[in-house]
């Protein structure tokens, strides 16, 4: 059973995918919040995987998953191991296509789902995670935020034929709607975060804030736009903005990211893009600093502000102090604090 045909195209994005990049949630990272819910899920249950999944228009993506260890000794909560009985869960990816798996159906119909036995069912007894993963019973409930967008499922399988009854089934609804306050906190954060950054957009200096490994642009002050272009929103720094994507931003970005140092940029040459201006050339310098969770020191965003210094003095060690003052705000007011361990911001592009 393929769901994907219910599933608007990259032609036409859909509210739920829009409502996900908004909470930071549409990429398959895991997610150490997300990963003891998905724990606690299948503790509740007693079933030996949970996931907690989010799914936009082309895949599923599990922030939260739970597999069972290989050790017998840390599985005696839900019994003998996998591995003891012979068998692999192989999930290599934190991803799967829409035409994989039963979550995509509980999007679509906006209901929870009991398979106690797969191949009892003609409807889905097909579907490819029955032969490639084995998987012969299902329980999965939607997560439906306030704006009545079913967002993805909280959801626990077996390899085995379950009899879930009315239980279970009570137990994953009340798990979804748990994970919804959490959600709810999030959302609040994030318009939080979007008051805070507004008086960002007075500083004469660019500033920019991108999220997670693709270096997707959530924030760009007035200033930022001015100077070099309105970005559009998620798109990454090489993409939104190829002069400084040609002068190597992007890969300072992506260093400052993955290494959790600030990395600097010098003498970054930039044809102005003002409408009103001659077409001068501009000398920037730019400094990318780590964006951590308070929670756990994670890094999850990376935020860079420019300097001119065609026609200044200005120091490294000046543009560092801004720097390091404009993250300490930033972290201190919840823009590094995760709502559920990821503290990744929404689209607040000026305009």
């Amino acid at each position: 059973m393929s769901t994907q045909g219910q599933f608007p195209g990259a032609g036409g994005e859909s509210e739920r995918t829009r409502r996900l990049r908004s909470l930071g949630l549409n990429e398959p990272t895991a997610d150490e919040a997300f990963d003891r819910f998905a724990h606690l899920a299948a503790s509740i249950t007693r079933a030996p995987i949970a996931m907690v999944n989010f799914i936009n228009d082309e895949r599923q993506m599990f922030r939260g998953l739970y597999i069972p260890p290989t050790s017998a000794e840390s599985t005696a909560e839900i019994g003998a191991s996998w591995a003891d009985r012979g068998i692999a869960f192989d999930l290599p990816t934190r991803e799967m296509p829409l035409s994989h798996g039963f979550c995509p159906h509980v999007v679509a119909q906006r209901s929870p789902l009991a398979l106690d036995d797969i191949l009892a069912y003609p409807r889905f007894a097909g579907n490819p995670v029955v032969d490639e993963l084995g998987v012969r019973a299902y329980l999965g409930a939607p997560l439906v935020d306030d704006t009545n967008t079913v967002i993805g499922t909280v959801c626990v399988l077996d390899r085995e034929p379950r009899q879930w009854g009315r239980e279970r089934l009570r137990d994953i609804q009340h798990l979804a709607e748990a994970l919804l306050s959490e959600i709810r906190l999030r959302d609040n954060l994030l318009a939080q975060q979007q008051e805070m950054f507004a008086a960002f957009d007075g500083s004469p200096f660019p500033i920019m804030l991108t999220d997670g490994p693709g270096q997707e642009i959530r924030y760009a002050n007035a200033q930022h736009a001015d100077t070099f272009g309105a970005p559009t929103a998620y798109g990454s720094v090489g993409m939104a903005y190829p002069q400084l994507g040609a002068a190597g931003l992007d890969r300072a970005v992506a260093e400052a990211y993955h290494t959790g140092r600030t990395t600097v940029l010098n003498d970054v040459r930039i044809q102005s893009v003002r409408p009103d201006a001659q077409r001068i050339q501009q000398i920037f310098s730019f400094t990318c600093t780590p964006l951590r969770s308070a929670r756990t020191g994670q890094v999850n965003g990376v935020v860079t502000v420019g300097m001119d210094v065609t026609a200044q003095s200005r120091t490294e060690e000046e543009l560092g102090t801004l720097a390091a003052l404009l993250v300490d705000r930033l972290q201190q007011n919840g823009a590094g604090r995760p709502g559920l361990g990821g503290g990744e911001t929404g689209p607040l592009l000026p305009g």
